[in-house]
């Protein structure tokens, strides 16, 4: 059986929530469900991004540790974050 994570929200996130137009939370729900379909495989596309090369070479190293492709990482955070 796969874990399920629990997510919290800050105090300040379900605030600025409340704030929120009926468009931008189905634009958000919309998202939310695509980003969530299961697909074979969704297209990915290349992007370039200036990041301090302290921070990615702290990164690579703590990924290479944990043993995780760093770019895999970042995804995750990504949808972790979405």
């Amino acid at each position: 059986m796969k874990n399920k994570t629990i997510q919290y929200f800050s105090d300040e996130y379900l605030e600025s929530c409340k704030k929120m137009t009926p468009e931008q939370i189905l634009n958000f729900l919309e998202s939310f469900r695509l980003l969530h379909l299961e697909q074979k495989k969704s297209k990915s596309i290349l992007i370039s991004i200036k990041i301090p090369e302290d921070l990615l070479a702290s990164f690579k190293q703590k990924s290479q540790i944990l043993n995780v492709p760093y770019q895999q990482q970042i995804k995750k955070l990504m949808k972790d974050w979405i």
